[in-house]
């Protein structure tokens, strides 16, 4: 399976999405800042499952049509930074998806995922990881579960690292830094917390017109069950 994660900077790298879809045969889009009003129904073959819908500026999440279908949809807001509340860029801040093979029969969760800014402590980051993993689970209990995106979380990724390990997820970060906007933040940001799935790599590719770079995810499921069809 192969997923890409980008962030579009406020809406502004939405026109390479095509693009990408089709030079990577990618399977699962996942997004963040995604002008919600302009969002549309199909990307090269790939089906919007959904789009957040509090704030103009959301996630969405696309799946390929011709391999799974969506079983179930969740959006959640996430504990709230100083940001958050006098600016309210997001209230939701994860979109998971319950996807269901249609050759044979298992299902996957992938979700999009944008934590709170840098202005933030990485203490609330954890937080609202964490609160995030744990939905996830909620929406498939034991289903493997892949979440991406924009964790704005350049430094001291250590403790991210044993936090998420905590939950029994798997941090993986690119092959190289997905954000060169300020000489002193740049670095790793985007990246992706697993369990069930084996991550082949994570690789960054060329910039676009946003700040963040995007990521391709290549991974296979490694514990997955048949779920009986209603």
């Amino acid at each position: 399976m192969k997923v890409i994660s980008y962030n579009l900077r406020k809406h502004r790298a939405a026109g390479e999405l095509a693009a990408l879809v089709d030079a990577h045969a990618v399977d699962v889009l996942c997004l963040q800042e995604y002008d919600t009003r302009e969002i549309p129904a199909e990307i090269s073959g790939l089906r919007l499952a959904e789009a957040t819908q509090r704030n103009r500026l959301g996630l969405a999440v696309y799946y390929r049509e011709n391999t799974y279908r969506a079983v179930e949809v969740r959006s959640i807001a996430l504990k709230k930074s100083l940001h958050d509340y006098v600016l309210k860029p997001a209230e939701e801040r994860m979109l998971g998806v319950r996807l269901r093979d249609i050759d044979d029969g298992h299902e996957i969760i992938v979700a999009s995922f944008h934590a709170a800014p840098l202005t933030a402590l990485n203490s609330l980051r954890r937080h609202q990881i964490r609160t995030a993993l744990t939905e996830l689970q909620n929406l498939g209990p034991g289903l493997p579960t892949l979440m991406v995106g924009d964790y704005n979380y350049p430094v001291f990724k250590e403790n991210l690292g044993q936090a998420v390990r905590d939950q029994g997820y798997e941090l993986t970060l690119s092959d190289s830094r997905t954000y060169t906007r300020y000489r002193f933040f740049r670095g790793h940001y985007d990246f992706a917390t697993s369990i069930g799935f084996d991550i082949a790599h994570i690789r960054t590719l060329p910039q676009g017109l946003s700040d963040h770079l995007p990521i391709l995810i290549t991974a296979d499921v490694t514990g997955t069950r048949p779920v009986p069809t209603p």
